[in-house]
């Protein structure tokens, strides 16, 4: 039995993916290791989103070419292999064979073939009609937590991003295959969901099968009604997109207590002007609508965000409409990147009128402005109590577990191993600002 070591970069798309490649190599016969060293095969699955997560295949390959002992078979899934296909043979001496981000499912059959002595195998194709979507409960990424596309790929073509190139166009999942997902995973001992893909409102399947009945004026409210119906005990989705998140998202939290109270909303820019020439399709005062409404919930919905520093023409009075929103949003949680070039997207063909110091100088001011007022919105869990799933052994706390509560917060306190897998409810004694640490009540 070959034993197959798989390594996983980027998002938690590449994640899904990931663990429907090990259950379907496992079904083919093989075995997926946790121990690089002594794999036959490496396979990674890597992401293209920022230039510094294309440099980790690379540093990767390289490592292995250079250890010593024999070479194991390598093959590249994923965004970089979809883009680059043929030529990261070429690139990289050491790949065997490229796998795109919709042909994961024949990765074991390809295996076979190299096994079987061909070479340079380039795999770019469609996904199949009968892909499998299921995930052993040996390759999940948790026992308790699962990963649930519902649509991949994007159609919005955002000017800095490559995932529609990487990805393709968008394909909503059958409604009724999702409920039935659900279902299935709630039967297993799954008692949180997330419902994933690169924009989940963004949600429209071909037919309203199994959404019958349900209020909602888009497929995607529909959808987490309908999925919140199945009543397992925790929903959260990931990511939204401003154009496409309507109040009636938000009402459907309200109306169902196991849809989480988090969304993650980026809005990458406070600058409309900004926003025109990242072609994201939303104002600024959209935005704070959104952000208002959300507010004003009967729910108290922690907020994230993305936001981009030093696009491509980005003024300092563009700058300073971004720090003025941070301000004002006060976001639970806010991923701050500095701008990086993408080839192949129309902002790679702009003049990139910021400097590096610059960017640097931008991000600094940011993230300290972000901490400032995050430091104040994420005090009004201190001694709250909230409901956190017990999810492992916490690294920060003696006796400790650690897990996340329904708004998406690292929780960290003293119990018993017993109370792995349980809902628990855990009043916060001090607030940090990527974990809580509190104690069971």
């Amino acid at each position: 039995m070959k034993k197959v070591y798989l390594e996983t970069y980027g998002c938690q798309m590449n994640v899904s993916d990931s663990e429907r490649v090990a259950t379907a190599l496992g079904r083919d016969g093989f075995e997926v290791t946790a121990d690089a060293a002594g794999a036959d095969v490496v396979l990674i699955n890597t992401c293209s989103v920022r230039e510094k997560a294309e440099q980790k295949l690379y540093t990767q390959v390289g490592r292995i070419r250079h250890s010593e002992g024999p070479k194991p078979i390598v093959g590249v899934l994923g965004c970089v292999a979809q883009l680059e296909g043929e030529t990261l043979l070429k690139k990289i001496p050491g790949v065997d064979f490229v796998v795109g981000t919709r042909a994961v499912g024949r990765v074991g059959s390809i295996l076979n073939r190299t096994l079987d002595g061909e070479s340079e195998i380039v795999d770019l194709g469609e996904r199949e009609d009968e892909y499998d979507w299921t995930v052993a409960d040996t390759h999940r990424h948790s026992p308790y937590v699962a990963f649930l596309p519902i649509i991949e790929g994007c159609n919005k073509f955002c000017t800095y991003c490559i995932v529609p190139f990487s990805r393709g166009r968008e394909r909503s999942l059958p409604a009724s295959d999702i409920i039935r997902h659900t279902l299935e995973l709630k039967r297993r001992g799954v008692k949180e969901i997330h419902l994933i893909g690169q924009n989940v409102n963004s949600y429209r399947p071909e037919t309203e099968s199994g959404l019958e009945g349900f209020a909602g004026k888009s497929a995607f409210s529909r959808l987490l009604r309908a999925v919140a119906a199945t009543g397992i005990e925790r929903i959260k989705f990931t990511t939204s997109f401003p154009r496409d998140f309507h109040e009636d998202i938000v009402e459907a939290i309200e109306t169902h207590e196991n849809l989480c109270n988090w969304v993650h909303l980026p809005v990458q820019s406070g600058s409309n002007r900004v926003l025109k020439l990242m072609k994201r399709g939303h104002t600024i005062d959209r935005y704070i609508k959104q952000i208002d409404r959300m507010r004003a919930s009967s729910r108290d919905i922690a907020i994230t965000t993305d936001i981009i520093v030093g696009f491509p023409g980005e003024t300092e009075a563009d700058f300073r409409d971004t720090v003025e929103l941070v301000k004002y949003c006060g976001f639970d949680s806010a991923y701050i990147f500095k701008y990086s070039p993408r080839p192949g997207t129309p902002a790679f063909e702009m003049d990139d009128t910021v400097s590096a110091a610059e960017k640097t100088l931008r991000f600094l001011e940011l993230e300290n402005t972000h901490k400032a007022s995050q430091h104040k919105c994420l005090e009004r869990y201190n001694e709250k109590v909230l409901k956190v799933l017990a999810e492992g052994i916490s690294t920060r706390t003696e006796n400790g577990i650690s897990g996340h509560s329904t708004c998406h917060k690292v929780v960290n306190f003293v119990g018993d191993k017993a109370v792995l897998g349980s809902i628990v409810n855990v009043k916060i004694t001090k607030v940090k600002a990527n974990s809580m640490f509190g104690e069971v009540v």
